[in-house]
Formats: structure tokens, sequence, C-alpha cells
């Protein structure tokens, strides 16, 4: 999944504003004096956690509904099975959220006026609208952990509280952690990894515990060690374990990049490995994991 808007929805290639002019006139005669009140525009209601959308009902659904609040469309065709599953899948989380962001199940039969303006190549896909605009799009299979952090990340974009919902095996890792018993949380984190592959959750459970392994044998000066030996791999990996047990990530990141600079071979591939795993820690989006990864691969490649 990307975590930037695809090019597609950055330009004028998706346009909805025709699609939803047609609505618009389809329900002008609703509009009329002595037409039945509808209370409100269906966009306005709020905490609607899931519902089914046509080509005819875009506007008032989809659109209107997303300048309150996120709506995720996800697309799906009974000939196709992945993505009758990503549609019961998106339901049960939408639900399991309590109608933070709202739902919209399109039946590809119904909806091809939308699915062309927006693209779609592949089912099942799934596209997030807000403020009346799609702002991103996933096409084919993905993982529930996946798309909870989609949704998480659109959602927070959108300024739309999410309520975080926490995986009872991950939980259960944690408390191993937590209460130090290191040996079932490496089990139960592996476990989950395996079961979840890019659990950004479980690899930093994983790589915490490695860390907390180790703390224990670093020397309380290991920082002015490593500087004293600037040429000590395995100083340098002990001084970085200690900044950033520290809060000092961006100055362990730097030592172990400076040490991948100068090494060749095994030693440069262990201290790799090793910052990776530190970056694990912190995740992804970190601004001082995005910087030192820019600068880590300038010195490998």
């Amino acid at each position: 999944m990307s975590d930037n808007v695809p090019s597609r929805f950055s330009g004028s290639a998706v346009d909805l504003s025709a699609l939803a002019a047609q609505q618009q006139q389809q329900h002008a005669a609703a509009q009329q004096p002595g037409a039945a009140a509808p209370g409100g525009a269906p966009g306005a209601a709020p905490g609607v956690v899931a519902l089914d959308v046509t080509d005819a009902t875009v506007q008032s659904e989809v659109l209107e509904r997303s300048l309150n609040t996120l709506v995720v469309v996800v697309f799906w065709a009974d000939q196709a099975p992945e993505s009758v599953e990503a549609r019961d899948l998106l339901q049960r989380l939408a639900h399991a959220d309590g109608g933070a962001w709202t739902l919209a199940k399109a039946d590809v039969q119904y909806n091809q006026q939308l699915a062309a303006a927006l693209q779609l190549q592949t089912l099942p896909a799934v596209v997030a609208i807000a403020g009346g605009r799609p702002v991103d799009l996933v096409q084919g299979p993905q993982t529930e952990q996946g798309l909870r952090q989609w949704i998480a990340k659109l959602a927070q974009a959108a300024g739309v509280d999410v309520p975080q919902q926490v995986d009872p095996e991950l939980a259960l890792a944690e408390d191993h952690m937590v209460n130090g018993n290191l040996d079932a949380a490496e089990t139960a984190f592996d476990k989950y990894l395996k079961n979840n592959p890019g659990s950004f959750e479980a690899e930093s459970g994983l790589a915490q515990v490695r860390m907390l392994r180790r703390a224990g044998a670093l020397p309380q000066d290991a920082v002015r060690i490593a500087d004293a030996d600037p040429g000590s791999v395995d100083a340098a990996l002990a001084a970085a374990d200690l900044q950033i047990l520290s809060g000092q990530a961006e100055e362990a990141y730097d030592r172990l990049i400076e040490q991948v600079a100068r090494l060749a071979g095994e030693d440069r591939e262990r201290v790799r490995k090793r910052l990776v795993e530190l970056f694990s820690i912190a995740g992804p989006d970190d601004p001082a994991v995005t910087k030192a990864r820019r600068k880590l691969s300038s010195v490998l490649f």
C-alpha cells in the first residue's frame, strides 16, 4: 500500500464532478416545492457505519457524506471472491470503529460509471474519499493489518478520530514484554509476524525485545567507550543501543551510518541489519528514521 496519493488522483485524470452533476439533475425533481422533505442531505447524517451505493446515489451517499467524514468505497463483484472477502473484512472494521468513518459498498455491476471515473484496473479496489474527492487507492488483496493502518492514516489526515483497535495476540505479546518475560514475548511476536507478514507492531515488538536482552549487558559509559575507540564495531553497536534507550535516536543512527560507510563485508552487513532493526522500533513514519534512511542509502549506493 502506498503512503502517498496516487498520481492519478493528483491531477485531472479523476474528475467526479460530471458524475455528481448527473446525480443532481436526476434528483432535481425531488427538490421541487411540494416534494417530501428528506430531512437533510444523506451526507450530513452522522454515525452511518456501512451502506450500499450505486451510480445513482454517489452524489448523496459518497461525495456529500465525505464532506463531513472519511468515506471508504470498496468495489466488489460476485465473480471476484477476493473482492467479496475485502468487502466483508472492511465491514467488520467499520463496525469495530463504531461509525468513525463510513464504508460504501459498490457492486461494480451497479457502479460502472464510478469505477470508470476512478480508472480501476482490478478487484478488489478500495478508494478513500474525503472532502468530496478521492485521496488514495489500493487495488488487489490486502491484509487486515494493512487495511487498518491505511484507514487510520487517512482518517488522521482527514481529521477523523478512529479508535485504535488492539489485536489480542499483540496485546498478549506486549504484556509479556512489559512483565519482563522476554522469551514468551519473542515467541508471541514472532508467531504474529509469521501470520501477519509486514506487521509494523510485531516487527517493532521483536526489535524492542532484542534491545531489552542487550540492555542488561550495556556498560553505563558505552558512548564514551565507543568515542574512544571509533574502529570497534561492538563498541559502536553498544553505544547506539544506549543512545536509543536515552532518547538520542538521531545520534545513534548517525553513529552506525558512519560505521557502515567505513566498513565492508560481514561487519558492514552486521551494522546495517542492526540499523534496520533500530529503525523498526520507531517506525517508518518517524522523521528521524526517514532522514537516517536517506543517509544510509547515500553511503550504500
